[in-house]
């Protein structure tokens, strides 16, 4: 683990000097150097120091090694205007560094404090880079909402390394019974996984970040609430029996009603961030089953879930390049214009709804399995989540493909070499994966 970790630490001087190509290269260099020492296993693998990787460790860190080198491949805009170039290159790998550090934790506190620091470069990232005034507020939003929840969770690790004598995780095995204890060590990762009524932040945080922080956010940020919920249920097992019935609800009714809210939106990056609410719902509701389908399908939905959402945000941001505007009033009739980027449109939003051979539809299916053999009644749910979903999906492709051309338009590209890399490198793990899916299967 410490090679990857010190790696990292070698990039730093590389992207003050403003090489944005040379980091380029070693950030997916190090990506495929990482695919080369899997973890497939539920043990913990290549211990050194606090540090270590089992197979959820893993797909987390991979996945943000791929996100965060096609943030770079997604921000030439910044090297080419040289806005602040040198300082972003050193951001996004401070953000990688956090991640890495934060996911390959063996140790409960030593997760606590990398979640916490992995705020500060996305923050940068946003109100640095963001596109609108607005950008401030949603800062502060999501910078507000994680720590009001994240102190009552380091209280929490306090007393629970009171009573338990130890905060590693392998040795996580005092179970608790008290609600208070459960709501305080687990609110935060509902607040960053959103849970329905806690997601507000995402919403503004997304539409105001530029589309290096919103590739971030939907691939990577957002995982970080599923992967602390998944260490924690451990010691919630008897209580999440009869509390995780809430939660599961919750989610579920909270995914229908924000599916119904995507389908009023006419702002595309807003779209793409709501259904990412609905999406992350489906998946908490199938970690709070706490059964084998459930735990696999949510690690599945949560890899595919990255790597789509991120897709359809660098999509987003190739029309705001072109139109000036994220508004599905002026984004009309692209299929006239740019006959290229709509057939990856329709490959992303097919994804988005769960169309084969997707990896979403994959983590689907096994968390509609877990989660109708733990309650018959959610099939209600499910049949809306997957009917809005494939809606709100059509909504987005006809809307912004279809339709009469903005007389407002000038002449534009048609696209280059890196934007259709881009989309390819997005979408190729996520089409492909499938084909090797038991690998995902194989954590517990």
């Amino acid at each position: 683990m410490m090679k990857f970790i010190l790696m990292l630490f070698m990039m730093m001087p590389l992207g003050f000097k403003n090489y944005f190509w040379l980091v380029q290269f070693m950030w997916m260099f190090v990506s495929f150097a990482f695919i080369l020492v899997p973890s497939f296993n539920y043990m913990y693998m290549y211990i050194s120091y606090v540090f270590s990787m089992d197979l959820i460790s893993y797909l987390m860190i991979l996945l943000s090694f791929w996100i965060c080198s096609l943030m770079i491949l997604a921000s030439q805009g910044i090297y080419y205007t040289n806005f602040w170039s040198r300082f972003f290159m050193f951001v996004v790998v401070c953000l990688m560094l956090s991640l890495l550090l934060a996911f390959s934790s063996m140790n409960l506190f030593m997760f606590y404090i990398f979640f916490e620091i992995s705020l500060i470069p996305t923050l940068v990232l946003i109100v640095g880079w963001g596109y609108q005034p607005e950008r401030l507020q949603a800062g502060v939003y999501m910078l507000f909402y994680t720590v009001l929840a994240s102190l009552p969770m380091m209280v929490a690790i306090f007393y629970y390394y009171l009573i338990n004598g130890s905060l590693d995780f392998p040795h996580l095995s005092t179970e608790i019974s008290e609600l208070a204890l459960y709501l305080c060590m687990n609110m935060v990762f509902y607040v960053k996984i959103p849970l329905f009524i806690l997601h507000l932040w995402l919403p503004k945080a997304h539409v105001e970040a530029p589309v290096s922080g919103s590739m971030i956010l939907a691939g990577v940020m957002l995982k970080l609430g599923g992967y602390g919920l998944m260490r924690m249920m451990v010691i919630f097992l008897s209580l999440g029996l009869s509390v995780n019935y809430f939660f599961i609800g919750l989610s579920l009714v909270g995914g229908v009603m924000i599916s119904l809210v995507c389908l009023r939106q006419s702002d595309i990056k807003s779209l793409i961030a709501y259904s990412s609410v609905a999406h992350m719902g489906l998946a908490v509701s199938g970690i709070l089953t706490l059964n084998f389908w459930g735990l696999s399908g949510a690690l599945i939905m949560m890899i595919a879930h990255g790597l789509c959402s991120s897709g359809l945000f660098c999509l987003a941001n190739l029309n705001y390049e072109r139109v000036h505007s994220r508004s599905l009033y002026l984004n009309k009739g692209m299929i006239n214009i740019i006959p290229s980027l709509s057939l990856w449109w329709f490959l992303f939003t097919s994804s988005n709804m769960a169309a084969p051979p997707s990896l979403n539809l994959m983590g689907e299916i096994m968390l509609i399995n877990s989660l109708v053999s733990y309650e018959t009644m959610t099939m209600l749910t499910l049949m809306m989540l997957s009917f809005f979903g494939a809606v709100y999906s059509l909504y987005l492709y006809s809307f912004s493909q279809h339709g009469k051309i903005h007389t407002g338009l000038f002449t534009f590209s048609m696209g280059n070499f890196r934007e259709y890399l881009l989309l390819l490198l997005h979408w190729l793990p996520l089409n492909i994966l499938i084909l090797k899916g038991e690998l995902l299967c194989l954590w517990l």
